[in-house]
């Protein structure tokens, strides 16, 4: 199989037909086997029965609503394509772009291409949200994207041989596969408006986004060694605690000051007792890593049947 195009839907009834129509029309211009695979994400439409009236298609159907994410994450562990394309149900990504990644990816040698929305056909207050979250992860990750939320991606196969999606960590692809060691391109797609349907991005969303921002941002400095975080974290109050009992000591010797009513006593017993604890912390991390790499943990989802048509 050449290629795998993976599209995760929610209440799409409206876009859905006419999506597979052009992906199929887009593959169908490589010339090379491909396959579709749809994944319904507990849609509480007529979505389901419009997927099962496609072909050719894979339909994984999940049983309940677990996030785009967890529906990404379903359809890339059954894909079998040397290549996988990713992009959203909305329609507003053009599936004739994926052939252009794939050109780019090849020409440069990447692993991954993501897409860049370079011209937005978003509403104004989702494009802002967007800018925000774009400037925190560039101090945070620094990933090199424009437009890590753009789902059109095209992606090697071997990428996500260790990898398993949460929360809202689709996003946020590139730079994990960075992280590992693995090339990342970027090219500019086209952007459409949507015209079927609504926007399943809200306020939730972005916040949740943001979260996992962090913990990729954990995960790219600290997974490995988590230690050295709460562990620096811990020395540095043992050393304010020290500093304040030193203090404290001297207030007692040479100005005679109450040890028991001095503001020093109390900041050394609380910096003492945090220090103790962010160290025995990254002690308990640093051991729960290590068994982490060690195994596997089962889905975060469930599926309740995949159709081949």
């Amino acid at each position: 199989m050449y290629l795998s195009v993976i599209v995760p839907v929610y209440n799409e009834e409206g876009a859905a037909a006419k999506l597979h129509a052009e992906i199929l029309a887009a593959c169908k211009k490589l010339n090379q086997p491909f396959e579709i695979i749809f994944v319904n994400d507990g849609s509480s439409d007529q979505t389901m029965d419009t997927l099962k009236a496609l072909s050719p298609i894979k339909i994984i159907d999940l049983r309940r609503n677990f996030g785009q994410t967890a529906a990404m994450d379903a359809g890339i562990k059954i894909a079998t394509g040397k290549y996988i394309a990713t992009l959203d149900g909305d329609g507003q990504n053009d599936p004739a772009d994926i052939m252009s990644l794939i050109k780019v990816l090849e020409e440069n040698n990447f692993d991954v291409v993501s897409g860049w929305r370079k011209n937005r056909q978003d509403k104004t207050g989702k494009r802002w949200a967007s800018r925000l979250a774009a400037l925190v992860r560039r101090y945070l990750i620094n990933d090199g994207i424009h437009d890590s939320g753009c789902s059109l991606k095209v992606y090697k196969r071997e990428c996500f041989k260790k990898i398993t999606l949460y929360g809202e960590m689709h996003r946020f692809i590139p730079a994990i596969l960075k992280i590992k060691g693995y090339s990342v391109g970027e090219a500019v797609v086209n952007h459409r408006p949507r015209t079927t349907g609504k926007t399943k991005y809200n306020w939730k969303r972005g916040v949740k986004g943001i979260l996992d921002m962090f913990s990729v941002w954990f995960w790219q400095k600290y997974a490995a060694r988590p230690l050295h975080l709460f562990g620096g974290a811990g020395v540095l109050f043992l050393a304010v605690s020290f500093i304040s009992a030193a203090w404290a000591v001297y207030g007692k010797i040479f100005q005679g000051n109450d040890l028991s009513n001095s503001s020093f006593t109390f900041l050394a017993m609380f910096a003492f007792f945090t220090g103790i604890t962010f160290f025995a912390f990254g002690l308990i991390s640093d051991m729960l890593c290590k068994l982490y790499f060690g195994t596997t943990s089962d889905d975060h989802y469930d599926i309740k049947e995949t159709i081949e048509k």
